[in-house]
This record gives C-alpha cells, structure tokens and sequence, in this order.
C-alpha cells in the first residue's frame, strides 16, 4: 500500500470510528502532509503503518492539549523524539487521541473533551489514561498506537480492550516531548493489536536520547528470534496477585495460561512480592507530589490559556487561569501533591514513599535474582467497568491504578504501579473473555529485559485463544 493510499484509508477509518470520542486532533491535510514524507524516506519497519499518537506526546503539525482546557489549542514548535522516529521508521502520525487530562485517571473519563467509549461496549471505559490509543487500535482504525505509562496507563486499557499494550524499562524510550506528569514513572509505552505491532513500534522508538537526561545509554531495542516453545524458562507467580476475591473470570483466565506455559515447558514457580502492599500509598504521594512540580509551570504566563482575575493582579492571574483550565482531579493530584512536599511533611511522606519504593524495587530484584526469568500475573483484577462506575468516588479510581491486594477487589484495580514504581518492563497481552469482555494476562522482566518478555508473549499469543470465553 502506498502512503497516499494508506492515508486516505486512515482518514475513512477515523471519520467510521468518531462515535468513540477516541481522537482529539486528525485531518485530511495533516494525513496528506505525512504520506509525502514518508515518501521521501527510506522504507522502513513501520513503513505502511499509521500510528496514532496519545495527546500528551507533542506534534507541530497537530495541537497538543494533554486533554485539559488549559492547553486548548496549544501546538508544540518541536516534535517529540518518539514521533520523530516513528516517521524515521517509515510511518505516519495518524491522529492524536483523547486521554486522561495530564493521563490523571484510569477510565478516559477525566478528559476535558468528554469520555472515550469502549468498541465493543459504548456503556462502558477503555480504560485510562491512554484509553484514546487504545480504542482506535482495538477499533482497527490503527495497527498500533503510542500511550504513556505511569501508573498501569497502557497495560490496564489493554487488557480491557483486548489487545497487546508494553511498558517499557524506564529510560528506554526517550521522554523529550512527552509532557511531564511524573517524571520519575513516566514512560512512553505501545499498543498493538498483536505483539509483533507493539514490540515493532517500541523497537522503532528506543534508545538513547541526548536529549533527555533520563534516557538510557543503550541501544535501540532489537526485536527477538522467534521461539517455539518456552522450555528453558522460569516463570513466577507471585501470590499477591491471586487474592482470594480474585475475579473468577479473571482467575480463569490466569489459570488456564499458567497451564499452557506449563504445556510449553517452561518451570513455574510460586514467588512472593511482599511489599506490593505498600504500593497504593507509595505511588499516590510520589505520583502527586512530582505532578505538584511538573505542573506548576501552567501559570497562564508562558504559553497556554489565560485567564485575568477580579484582582487584577499576577495571584488572581495564576487563580483564574488554573482554577478554570484545570479539572477537578488534576486540582485535587496538584493538592494532594503540594501537601507531601510542604514543609514539616516532605520527609513524613514523600521521604517514606521513596523508602517503600526502594522495597519494592527490592522485592523485584530478589525474585529475579532467584532465578526467575519472567513473571506472570493477571494484568487486571476484574474485566473492564461501567462508565460513571467509579468516577464519583476518587479514592476508588485511585485504586483503580494498582494491583494491590489486600484493596477489595470489586474496585477496578489496575495492576501496576508496582512495575511503574521499579522502573521495570511488563506488557499486557488478552488471554480470553469473561462475559464476552476481554481481560488481560501479564508478563514482567528484568530491567531492559524487554527482549525475553517479546519472545515469551508471542509464544503464549500463538497458543491462546483472545476470544474465547473462559470458564
């Protein structure tokens, strides 16, 4: 397929997908530009492939608005190095697509522009906060789609939409352009609707980035020879992400995969992660407190929306423009995050949040160091929720970002701040239905073990059924 064939085809699968609400920026002209450049360059290994982009990853071409009003039709002077090599790889930037406003939520109900609904169920979430992506790539409007990670913002709309979503070791893509909320988690992730489109995309984006400070001095990811089987392999399952209450759907599904990996011959071998209990509280003082920071550079000053208050004054300014451009959870995060880092209290909280991630990080190191290649877990303790479920109470969408036992688990929790807080890789990959909705299993690696994680997934994705029904 040509790339002028290619975008137009993309455009008429956007226009057939707007029902979803899953984009906030696309046009003809924009298609049309990026087909000529992807002319211009080598093929490549995203060559005939458009890729959507979450709206927190700045463009020029297309606005940037991180789905907050404050940053209403803001463009970006520079592109983010993801996208820069996304078109290097041969690709097109399809659209840039609707999110958690600042990735502040877990069901893309938090956007200014209104909720993403899920394709196979409109009454329900996609999941957040980078349900958008997801949607057009379980839609098949795209093959696959970049989204951001920070606290399982990949990896939970995944599993819910029933498609293939990577996190990646922190520091392996790079962060320059991708709009800071927590910088210490923040990772520029990948959906595809299998593994082979979400490992060639995360391949296409790595490696080192003089210009971001975090980025890893290694080489671009290279994608893994294929394997038949999974013999040779350890894989633990960590009894904290079997709780008792587990969904039975869920648990089914997770059983009926430890089984194939066993079948496929690979050891499994029961583990522990004894301070994943302190995850919830860890990630919700370190995620705020750095949102705090991050976001404090939306003054109605530099670029952005303005607003002037009674008064008249710079205070009435930064009161005007940040009590109208930010919604109600990104106010609440900045709020919650100013209070951990206050004096008399930074060390109380933010202190002891650090000391618990070092636990976590611990806990990790330990289980591999062990002898365990990968780890297997579900990716979510129940199927995808109902919209306005649990968007009316804060604290059970703030558990909705972990897996986290022993939180009750008829709360949407999403796995993985655990993985967010150790800065290591884990991908999302659909393992059955439950009800006729998809849920998802995860695998997690070593630090920049992403390479194993891929060529385990694809064996386990050849051996299971995504749409059957389990029991």
């Amino acid at each position: 397929m040509s790339a002028a064939t290619l975008a137009a085809e993309t455009a008429r699968r956007l226009r057939e997908a707007a029902s979803l609400n899953a984009t906030l920026a696309w046009s003809e002209e924009a298609l049309e530009a990026e087909a000529a450049l992807a002319e211009s360059v080598p093929a490549g290994p995203l060559s005939g492939q458009a890729v959507a982009i979450k709206d927190n990853i700045v463009t020029t071409v297309l606005p940037t608005t991180c789905g907050s009003r404050i940053l209403e039709g803001y463009r970006s002077p520079y592109d983010a190095t993801a996208v820069r090599r996304i078109r290097a790889a041969g690709g097109i930037i399809a659209a840039k697509t609707n999110l958690d406003e600042f990735a502040m939520g877990s069901s893309t109900e938090n956007s200014a522009y209104g909720r993403v609904r899920h394709p196979l169920d409109p009454e329900r979430v996609p999941g957040g906060s980078s349900g958008g992506s997801a949607a057009l790539v379980a839609a098949g409007v795209v093959r696959s789609a970049l989204g951001s990670e920070t606290g399982g913002s990949v990896r939970q709309p995944a599993a819910f939409c029933g498609i293939t979503g990577i996190k990646p070791s922190y520091g392996r893509v790079s962060r320059f352009g991708l709009v800071a909320f927590g910088s210490s988690l923040d990772c520029i992730s990948t959906f595809g609707v299998t593994v082979e489109d979400a490992a060639t995309l995360l391949a296409a984006v790595s490696g080192h980035d003089p210009l971001d400070a975090t980025s890893r001095a290694v080489a671009p990811l290279e994608l893994p020879a294929h394997r038949d089987d999974l013999a040779g392999l350890v894989i633990g399952i960590p009894e904290e992400y079997f709780p008792e209450d587990l969904d039975a759907g869920v648990r089914a599904g997770s059983d009926r995969v430890i089984a194939r990996i066993t079948e496929l011959g690979a050891t499994v071998r029961r583990v522990s992660l004894p301070n994943t209990r302190y995850a919830v509280p860890a990630y919700y003082i370190v995620n705020p407190a750095e949102a705090a920071a991050n976001l404090a550079r939306y003054d109605g000053v530099r670029y952005g929306v303005r607003r002037i208050g009674p008064e008249g004054d710079v205070r009435a300014l930064y009161r005007a423009t940040r009590g109208e451009g930010f919604g109600p959870e990104v106010r609440r995060r900045i709020l919650v995050g100013t209070f951990a880092l206050s004096a008399g209290y930074a060390d109380q909280y933010y202190g002891q949040a650090q000391a618990a991630r070092q636990r976590i990080i611990a806990d990790f190191a330990a289980v591999f160091a062990s002898g365990v290649d990968l780890i297997f877990s579900p990716t979510t303790p129940t199927p995808v929720f109902g919209a306005g479920a649990k968007s009316a109470d804060p604290v059970q969408m703030y558990l909705a970002d972990i897996f986290a036992p022993p939180v009750p688990m008829d709360l949407p929790i999403k796995v993985l701040a655990p993985e967010c807080l150790a800065g290591i890789p884990a991908m999302s990959i659909p393992v059955g239905r439950s009800e006729g909705l998809p849920i998802g299993g995860q695998l997690t690696a070593p630090d920049m073990g992403e390479a194993s994680m891929i060529a385990a997934a694809r064996v386990l994705e050849a051996a299971i059924d995504p749409a059957a029904e389990v029991r």
